[in-house]
């Protein structure tokens, strides 16, 4: 019996005040939605919707059914608070 290989790849996700990092040994193959769901970080953290957060490999936004590499990096993004064009137009408008 042949076994599969495995890669080990790291899972973050920031929230203000906290960084939360796993790494996870996956069967090669495997893309970022098996990944993310396999972490179990949906159940520690409901307010993820992969649906609406955006998830990355090393800060390049790829969809959930991209296939990972060995030492690969997933980043689960936040949605913005704020538009950076408004907030750099209204910190300039204050000084």
């Amino acid at each position: 019996m042949v076994e599969k290989e495995e890669i080990s790849v790291e899972l973050i996700y920031i929230k203000p005040g906290s960084q939360n990092r796993l790494i996870l040994k996956l069967p090669q193959g495997s893309n970022i939605n098996q990944a993310i769901n396999r972490s179990g970080v949906l159940s520690h953290f409901p307010e993820i919707n992969l649906k609406v957060n955006k998830v990355g490999v090393f800060s390049k936004i790829q969809p959930l059914n991209t296939l990972l590499c060995e030492g690969d990096r997933i980043e689960i993004y936040r949605p913005l608070m704020a538009d950076p064009k408004e907030a750099r137009r209204r910190r300039a408008k204050n000084k």
